[in-house]
């Protein structure tokens, strides 16, 4: 999805000749996902890991470019900013033991970066949904990574919005940054899930991870003190929607709504429909075309379909419909955050996957269960406010409406249900059992990675409403860092003392 682009600025009959493409793309589509052998293969998941590179005093390190080139390891990719870095984990089918082997090879891959990264650079790779030591200075366009493609972007987004512009992370006044660049995604390190479906599935999974994405962000706050203010439970959300969504510009460029959100219905129509409202509804940004025949579908049964893939990258909704010319349609599930460990990015996965299952099963559709506009909410009340939150979700029978319930109790209540789905899928039953129990030791306690960061960092401020400095936060994210580093999960995390925080 993030293949690079060439030039960084494009002339007019660059656009006209990728739109022309685009449609090429959408008419070949059909004909493409309607081929009797496409998508038949076992499910499989997948995940990107995005990481910051933090020095000793816990402030971001940009030292990217250097740290991939030391590891010379094609699974590294770099990220928007010069302190990013993801980690393409090995896809793995849906079926016995895939979120130990997710586990396993996530934990593997953070002691690999920090072991080439500490030494060299004094950096440490970290798994947080939002840095608490970065500040805006930090996300300029200095601190953009020298790839053509962000480079591209940055472009793009300057001919589309006057800077600086706003970002909210927050509630209130305290609530919104000051941001002049697309460096601003550096901020929301997410761990991105890859599931493949059959096209005759497509809508149906689809709108079930819409629906389960409420309660599974809920149990997976990590993102509570963007640039060191108390925020959301996972300001993440609220930041990267600012930070990417579209604003007043040129006639030509206005869209219908933003880029980067939860989406504006169910998805009707199967699986056609998700990608041709991506390219109907948001203009082209980065028109760079390819060498590849975008209508070659009469010669070969998958054909690439670069430019509808490469505008599709630049189309941010939480839940990403992503064609694959391997022979797949897959769901890219993007709201969970990075963190703060690899077995509970696993947990959360496992939950995730389980729910959407279940919801998906039989004949079941979601859509006639509940308002997409009580999903919607689900949706932002989850990251606004983590397991305290209250969630509409529909009763077992259609007699009676749905109701609200306290998050931390439903997540609860949902547990047998992604276990039946994970059992549906093929997972194996210890295998359900280990995540899902670990999910359920977090909610029952509270202790989220969110909570872990809020209740550290009411022991930096001097009286309520102030802000912690600099050197206490650097603290804190040190800490973090060293207990992620030990894998064990983040309901079982000591709440240290500040005095031995302290470099």
């Amino acid at each position: 999805m993030g293949r690079p682009v060439g030039g960084v600025s494009f002339a007019e009959e660059d656009f006209f000749r990728f739109r022309s493409r685009l449609a090429q793309c959408l008419d070949v589509l059909p004909h493409v996902v309607g081929h009797r052998d496409f998508g038949v293969l076992p499910a499989m998941v997948g995940a990107e890991l995005e990481l910051s590179l933090v020095g000793a005093d816990g402030r971001p390190a940009p030292v990217n470019t250097a740290v991939r080139a030391g590891l010379d390891d094609d699974r590294i990719a770099l990220e928007v900013t010069r302190f990013n870095v993801e980690v393409n984990l090995t896809p793995v089918a849906l079926a016995g033991y895939p979120f130990t082997a997710l586990a396993r090879e996530a934990t593997l891959m953070l002691a690999r970066i920090t072991a080439v990264s500490l030494p060299q650079y004094g950096a440490r790779a970290v798994p947080i949904g939002t840095l608490p030591t970065l500040r805006a200075a930090d996300l300029t366009a200095d601190a953009l990574t020298p790839e053509s493609r962000f480079h591209a972007l940055e472009d793009a987004w300057a001919r589309r919005r006057t800077a600086p512009f706003a970002v909210r992370v927050g509630d209130g006044a305290q609530g919104v940054v000051a941001a002049d660049s697309v460096a601003v995604q550096g901020a929301a390190c997410s761990w991105q899930v890859h599931l493949t479906v059959p096209p005759d599935r497509f809508c149906r999974t689809f709108n079930a991870a819409q629906m389960a994405s409420g309660p599974a962000l809920a149990a997976a706050g990590n993102s509570p003190l963007p640039f060191g203010r108390r925020a959301w439970q996972e300001a993440r959300i609220p930041l990267y929607e600012h930070g990417f969504g579209d604003r007043q510009g040129p006639a030509r460029h206005r869209v219908s709504r933003s880029r980067v959100g939860f989406g504006p219905a169910w998805l009707r129509g199967g699986p056609l429909a998700a990608f041709e409202d991506a390219v109907r509804n948001y203009d082209v940004l980065l028109p760079a075309p390819s060498d590849a025949d975008s209508d070659s579908g009469a010669q070969a049964p998958y054909p690439p379909l670069e430019e509808l893939r490469l505008h599709l990258s630049t189309v941010w909704p939480w839940n990403r419909p992503v064609y694959d010319p391997a022979g797949n349609l897959r769901i890219e599930f993007r709201a969970l955050p990075s963190g703060p460990t690899p077995l509970d990015m696993a947990a959360n996965t496992a939950f995730l996957i389980g729910l959407t299952y279940w919801l998906a099963a039989g004949e079941r559709d979601v859509a006639q269960c509940l308002p997409f506009a009580r999903a919607k909410a689900n949706f932002y009340r989850a990251a606004r406010d983590g397991l305290d939150c209250a969630l509409w979700w529909p009763p077992c029978s259609r007699k009676t409406a749905a109701r609200e319930h306290q998050a931390a109790g439903l997540v609860r209540q949902l547990l047998p249900l992604a276990r039946a789905g994970l059992r549906l899928a093929g997972v194996a039953a210890d295998e359900a059992d280990t995540f899902l129990h670990l999910l359920d030791r977090r909610v029952a306690t509270g202790r989220t990675g969110a909570w872990w960061q809020q209740q550290a960092s009411e022991e930096l401020r001097a009286q309520p409403g102030q802000t912690a400095g600099a050197r206490e936060l650097g603290a804190l994210t040190g800490c973090y860092a060293r207990l992620a580093e030990h894998s064990a999960p983040v309901h079982t995390w000591d709440l240290p003392t500040v005095l031995r925080w302290r470099p």
